[in-house]
């Protein structure tokens, strides 16, 4: 049978990439983005499987409207992909109060609109998927990337919990953990923060470096089996690493958190006071 999927950020990288693989299965696709003519070419081969609608997810009310058309369009909605949102680069000290509330605006408030909006529909259905694109970011840090992985970091908290409150109802959340890709969200998705700061400059040329290593970008294609595979899982996973760095970077900083726990689980027992 075929799903109601409903993809946020659809106008290029992930989000495109993905709303062509699902419609291509056959599944019919609201896909949203602020601006929807990139998407009028997969209007012109799948036609009414697809419903493109133009969406600020950091307007509230505009993200109730939409969820709503979707619904009457297509009665349903079985998976949410909440995919929008972009990178802030820059060290945290040069990041404007600006930059840094729109960072958190988009990437999580943006979310959590988006969840609160579908929650209602999936609640009727008794069932529902919803799958964050989160970043191994928000489970680890990198330099010149704070605000990005802070907003990351708030939003695994918060599909964590949506996942607790909703289980019952026979809804699943999952957080999907990319490293970096060649998507363009390191380049026309991203945003700038000044680099004025020359204390700052041996973090910035030892990023750049590691950003030149051919190994570091994984394959955008690659990701449209394992998207599909969780889309159609019946138990699907709380957090799902994508990316072989990703994997690589979250093994070993788990390992030494545990590490760490265990070395100083006396006084952390000591703090309780009895």
């Amino acid at each position: 049978m075929s799903k109601v999927i409903f993809i946020t950020g659809a106008s290029k990288g992930f989000g495109k990439l993905w709303a062509e693989a699902f419609l291509k299965r056959g599944d019919k696709v609201a896909a949203t983005a602020r601006n929807t003519t990139a998407l009028n070419e997969l209007v012109a081969t799948y036609g009414d499987n697809l419903l493109p609608l133009p969406l600020d997810v950091n307007n509230r009310e505009e993200v109730f409207n939409t969820v709503q058309t979707i619904e009457q369009k297509f009665g349903r909605i079985d998976v949410l992909i909440n995919n929008a949102g972009y990178g802030l680069f820059g060290t945290t000290e040069e990041t404007t109060e600006a930059q840094a509330r729109l960072q958190m605006e988009t990437n999580f408030f943006g979310s959590l609109w988006v969840t609160q909006a579908v929650l209602p529909v999936m609640r009727r259905q008794k069932n529902g998927h919803i799958i964050q694109v989160s970043s191994f970011l928000g489970l680890t840090t990198l330099p010149l990337l704070g605000l990005y992985n802070a907003s990351k970091f708030a939003v695994e908290g918060l599909i964590e919990t949506v996942g607790t409150e909703t289980a019952h109802l026979g809804i699943k959340t999952t957080l999907i953990e990319p490293n970096g890709y060649a998507t363009d969200w390191a380049g026309a998705s991203a945003s700038q923060t000044s680099s004025d700061i020359v204390d700052y400059a041996p973090v910035r040329e030892a990023f750049a470096k590691s950003a030149e290593h051919p190994d570091t970008w994984g394959k955008p294609e690659a990701t449209i089996a394992p998207l599909l595979n969780l889309v159609d899982n019946a138990n699907p996973p709380q957090r799902l690493l994508f990316g072989k760095i990703a994997y690589q970077a979250i093994q070993q900083v788990y390992t030494q958190r545990l590490k760490d726990i265990e070395t100083w689980k006396e006084v952390s027992i000591a703090a309780h006071g009895h």
